[in-house]
């Protein structure tokens, strides 16, 4: 969270068993303590600590990269006391980002001469890339609105209503209108003739999602691409396309090389990727390209010279480590074409073995599609008498870390959980990982359903009364409210707990 809170208002001491070789005395949870004390009880208590978070590799709610190979681990702690705004001190690890930029670049097909490089800068993730080129976009619009002599005060982005919150954040920030287009149950993406209906000439962009979030499935920028087209044609508008490939940028072109998404498609300005999910690096790396120097507007560039050259720069932040844009550079050229390949085939082989794991129960419906993310999205075929909250909820005890969550509007009922499948989720674990749910689903069909329990009480208290009967859809979206509420309390009961 960016907004901290105290987890114990009573308790403001840290205590630790085996610190106290070194120290004796309570160290203060939430002042500086007044005095010093040895490295190894520093270690110590914060090491304690930490043993309560859960464990990385079974995370699998994350599509961050979890594990690296020992020779770039070491890559990145040499680096880790570089600042990679020093471009001056340190010109090589700029080379190194200008060398990812354009392989990025040349992987989404963007239309570069021989001697031509890509426009594009490395960032702390795919946020602050969407925050980029979000601005191009914005920046361009107005300049050609006052060009025109047009008002420019109401820019707004059409998306689907899947996307992900950084989406909303530069909505906000920037003060550019969110149009989503809603979704409906059985399509969790964005219809792209919907959104097209909804561009106006106030329109920056329109964002499509290569790999949504929810289900890790491709959205079909080919036809947004082809509606946008005859649109743009009909009334004189230049509305373009921006690709959020946060999770699929590095899936596609190695899985899907004939899919036309990227550059290819003549509307499609600028495409953001993340290097710290298929990228296969630590978080803490993001990548957004421009098709051409003219989608970038120049005024947003800040130039400097400390190479003795000129160096043009385009940022959120300034001081940032040079570590990612290293370890990137080592994947890239480490793995290479053939290595990506093979990586993401097995991811998707894993998935694939997940899956059919969970149609065996017979208990659950397939919501993510085989083309995409390598990930599955599940949700029970009957959820009466206990619900997928509860399924997540239990599977933390055998160590998994499975998200459960509702969809966006229109198809807020239906509830999903989802496992993403990343390079160090194997095969056996994903076999196990369905041992460990089919021993959930047997325990819970011996308890008691207790908020369906309650929910049919209360039903049939209304029936008495006379009041109208709940439709199946409202009487799920009561539970699903009645655990989202559950979980938040628990989550804040342990919260409490130190």
């Amino acid at each position: 969270m960016v907004l901290s809170k105290t987890a114990s208002q009573s308790d403001v001491s840290v205590h630790s068993t085996f610190a106290s070789r070194y120290v004796r005395h309570q160290l203060p949870r939430f002042r500086m303590p007044e005095n010093s004390i040895p490295k190894d009880a520093a270690y110590q208590i914060i090491n304690d600590e930490l043993m309560l978070d859960g464990n990385p590799r079974l995370n699998l709610a994350s599509f961050v990269t979890t594990w690296m190979e020992p020779e770039c681990n070491k890559l990145i702690m040499d680096a880790i006391n570089k600042n990679y705004v020093d471009m001056d001190e340190y010109p090589v690890t700029t080379e190194l980002q200008n060398r990812c930029v354009n392989m990025i670049a040349h992987l989404f097909n963007a239309p570069l001469g021989d001697s031509e490089t890509a426009v594009g800068v490395g960032t702390v993730g795919s946020s602050e890339a969407i925050m980029l080129a979000g601005l191009a976009f914005k920046r361009k619009w107005q300049n050609k609105r006052k060009a025109e002599g047009k008002p420019y005060d109401k820019p707004n982005i059409v998306t689907g209503a899947n996307v992900q919150v950084c989406w909303e954040k530069f909505a906000r920030y920037f003060e550019v209108e969110l149009k989503e287009v809603k979704l409906r149950e059985g399509y969790y993406v964005m219809d792209p003739a919907k959104a097209v209906e909804m561009v106006d000439e106030n329109t920056i962009c329109v964002a499509a999602i290569l790999g949504s979030t929810l289900n890790g499935e491709f959205e079909d920028v080919k036809l947004l691409n082809d509606l946008l087209v005859e649109k743009n044609k009909e009334t004189g508008w230049d509305t373009p396309i921006h690709v959020d490939a946060a999770s699929g940028g590095f899936i596609a072109p190695f899985l899907y090389p004939e899919l036309e998404w990227d550059f290819r498609l003549p509307l499609v300005k600028s495409i953001n990727v993340s290097g710290h999910k298929y990228g296969l690096v630590y978080a803490g790396i993001g990548w957004v390209i421009w098709r051409n120097k003219e989608d970038l507007p120049e005024e947003l560039i800040f130039h400097i010279n400390y190479l003795g050259a000129d160096q043009p720069t385009f940022t959120l932040n300034f001081s940032k480590g040079s570590s990612q844009v290293i370890a990137q550079y080592y994947q890239l050229i480490r793995l290479g074409y053939e290595g990506y390949r093979n990586i993401m085939e097995n991811c998707h082989e894993n998935a694939m073995v997940l899956k059919e794991g969970l149609e065996k129960t017979g208990r659950f419906n397939i919501v993510s599609k085989d083309e995409g993310v390598p990930l599955v999205a599940f949700s029970l075929k009957d959820n009466k008498r206990h619900d997928e909250f509860e399924i997540s909820e239990m599977l933390r005890r055998f160590g998994w870390i499975v998200p459960a969550y509702t969809m966006p509007a229109d198809a807020q009922h239906i509830t999903v959980l989802r496992v993403v499948i990343r390079e160090d989720f194997s095969r056996t674990l994903a076999e196990r990982l369905v041992i460990d749910i089919q021993k959930v689903l047997h325990e819970l069909d011996t308890l008691p359903a207790k908020v369906n329990a309650k929910l049919a009480m209360a039903e049939e208290e209304n029936s008495k009364n006379g009041t109208v009967k709940k439709t199946a859809i409202e009487t799920q979206r009561e539970i699903t409210s009645y655990w989202k509420k559950f979980v938040r309390e628990r989550k804040t009961i342990k919260n409490k707990i130190c």
